[in-house]
């Protein structure tokens, strides 16, 4: 992987949907983001987030961005 895309930041989107019982879609309904964006996050293939969807997503799933996305060692 090339340097400017290595990262040890890990999206824990799935484990918080589960937890929740919330599907993808239902949370791309919520936040007003598409599936295609969600899930490209959710696999841990976004190189950018922007704070707007960030703040909508923790709102939606009621959590902090600490339970959303971990640094990984």
């Amino acid at each position: 992987m090339p340097p400017e895309e290595a990262h040890a930041i890990r999206c824990r989107l799935d484990e918080l949907l589960a937890e929740r019982g919330m599907t993808l879609t239902q949370l791309s309904e919520a936040v007003g983001v598409s599936l295609v964006n969600l899930s490209v996050l959710k696999n841990d293939r976004a190189r950018a987030i922007r704070f707007s969807t960030l703040t909508a997503i923790c709102r939606a799933l009621d959590c902090g961005v600490g339970d959303l996305l971990v640094v990984e060692p």
